[in-house]
């Protein structure tokens, strides 16, 4: 479920190329705050895969929403309640 999301949030990333010593910009539109830079367009993706991962545990640790992507959720289903085990 949770690779599934990621693979579904890469898929949506958008890449450009920035002034910096890691040229490589990329972010995911629907996942605020989310974004990583690498010296290759590769390297950024492997750097995004792994914030949204950590995005993903914080915000599953704190009870926070999580909006769906491409149709791909993750977290507690919508019969159960706030606190419930995921």
């Amino acid at each position: 479920m949770i690779l599934e999301y990621i693979t579904a949030a890469l898929e949506h990333a958008r890449y450009e190329i920035i002034e910096d010593a890691e040229p490589y910009y990329g972010e995911v539109p629907e996942l605020p705050g989310v974004f990583a830079t690498g010296r290759t367009l590769e390297e950024c993706r492997r750097n995004l895969a792994g914030v949204i991962d950590e995005w993903l545990a914080i915000r599953l640790r704190r009870g926070l929403t999580i909006p769906p992507v491409a149709g791909r959720t993750v977290g507690r289903g919508s019969d159960q309640p706030p606190g419930a085990a995921v």
